[in-house]
């Protein structure tokens, strides 16, 4: 793993899980993770629900955009994580691929959204342990 370890974040519409979790990497492992995500077929906005359970928890998503997963995408990272969008992520060697079973929050309310918003946070700092941790003096 390069000192500064490549992230992305893959769902089906990049507007809601893979928006929570690049929010979540960003702010807690801060400028020690490139962080990116994508959607196979993304959406026209981020999940309102996904913005207001981030803003709860001092997170502003609310100027994201979904975007395409992209071929290059996935060369440039390390580690590229999947939600829900199956196969359609390609796989190439020397890249480290991981699938989170979460629910989706498309369609949902806050209070649907906030567990998938916690759950994220609790796996996300689990990935940041094995990638990026802190160095200590």
């Amino acid at each position: 793993m390069p000192d500064k370890p490549s992230v992305l974040f893959v769902c089906v519409h990049n507007a809601g899980r893979s928006q929570m979790a690049a929010a979540w990497l960003t702010h807690l492992a801060g400028d020690r993770v490139e962080v990116r995500s994508a959607g196979s077929n993304p959406g026209d906005a981020v999940n309102p629900a996904a913005v207001e359970a981030m803003a709860e928890v001092g997170i502003d998503i609310s100027a994201e955009t979904p975007k395409i997963l992209t071929v290059d995408a996935v060369k440039e990272s390390d580690v590229c994580i999947t939600m829900g969008c199956g196969d359609t992520c390609p796989v190439f060697p020397g890249k480290r691929y991981l699938d989170w079973t979460l629910d989706d929050p498309a369609g949902q309310g806050v209070e649907a959204v906030r567990p998938i918003r916690d759950e994220i946070k609790k796996r996300v700092e689990v990935l940041i342990q094995e990638i990026a941790p802190e160095k200590t003096a």
